[in-house]
């Protein structure tokens, strides 16, 4: 039997969502062990001068907790 757990990641990119999402799951995975999937709840932009400085998602990041 496995136990999973969910955290909630935040990341933000200057170049687009896929590059938020790709940063935030690869710094999950320096940090985390066993890291099996993540869901985006939501995606954001920051607006300068009329055009996008920022990409935001947040996502949840589920892993799989090691046995003792």
């Amino acid at each position: 039997m496995s136990v999973a757990k969910v955290i909630e990641v935040s990341a933000t990119s200057k170049t687009s969502f896929e590059d938020a999402i790709n940063q935030g799951i690869a710094r999950a995975c320096d940090t985390i062990a066993n890291v099996r999937g993540a869901w985006i709840k939501e995606q954001q932009v920051s607006v300068e001068n009329g055009r996008i400085s920022d990409y935001r998602v947040n996502m949840q990041v589920t892993f799989v907790l090691e046995d003792k």
